[in-house]
């Protein structure tokens, strides 16, 4: 009778941590779930990341020098320098 509790108890621990593999917290659906939102933050971060550094350098310029603060006024604003002709093409 002695015999049979030690085996029947560890065949327990392998069913029971088997099942945690496959079921629990950390399984192995969890974790690729997990690496699947993982990647779309780090798509998501990059595609921010290039936009933040195209912002810095616009602001950078915008610092520096007039020549984007012109171009802004032109193309937003619709600014012309004096005895310039503007022309709009509608299409």
């Amino acid at each position: 009778m002695g015999s049979r509790i030690v085996p029947a108890i560890l065949i327990a621990l392998l069913v029971i941590f088997h099942a945690q593999l496959w079921i629990g917290r950390g399984s192995i659906p969890s974790v690729r779930e997990m690496q699947h939102k993982l990647d779309e933050q780090l798509t998501k971060n990059a595609r921010a990341q290039v936009s933040n550094d195209q912002l810095a350098a616009e602001v950078r310029d915008l610092k520096e020098g007039l020549e984007m603060v012109e171009e802004k006024a032109r193309a937003e604003l619709g600014m012309v320098k004096p005895n310039e002709i503007f022309v709009q093409v509608t299409q």
